[in-house]
């Protein structure tokens, strides 16, 4: 069995690896890195957030969000503002041109999948929408 799971482990891992690896060449945008585009995605969950708690969340060292943050600010991505209690603290937004770029990024990737999804028998695709389901779950989402 051990060897059998580890079998699927390695076959699962390439596989994700590969589908990743596909999807993030259908960037809009390079210029924006995947570091930028997750700050901006966890933006978006999130909503407004501080530069620690963003750092937090994104697993990152503080001044390596603040310059992260700095660059969604010249690109217009975000804006950071003035904490309504703390006067220590900002307070780091999504603008509408950050979501418009986050929807045109999601808009490319999800049309090259679609084009791919739209190859497969339906049994495959009904197959794959239960294993996105584990996979999920697998990752704690």
């Amino acid at each position: 069995m051990a060897t059998e799971q580890h079998g699927l482990s390695s076959k699962l891992r390439l596989a994700v690896v590969r589908l990743n690896r596909r999807l993030r060449a259908q960037r809009t945008n390079s210029s924006v890195s995947l570091t930028q585009v997750s700050a901006l995605s966890t933006l978006h969950k999130c909503g407004p957030l501080t530069p620690g708690e963003l750092a937090a969340k994104e697993g990152v060292q503080p001044p390596s969000m603040t310059r992260v943050i700095a660059a969604l600010e010249e690109f217009g991505f975000a804006t950071r503002s003035p904490h309504p209690t703390d006067g220590r603290q900002a307070i780091v937004e999504l603008t509408s041109e950050g979501l418009s770029y986050l929807e045109d990024e999601i808009t490319a990737r999800e049309a090259w999948l679609d084009k791919r999804l739209a190859e497969l028998e339906p049994g495959e695709r009904a197959l794959l929408s239960q294993a996105a389901e584990i996979i999920d779950r697998m990752a704690g989402q």
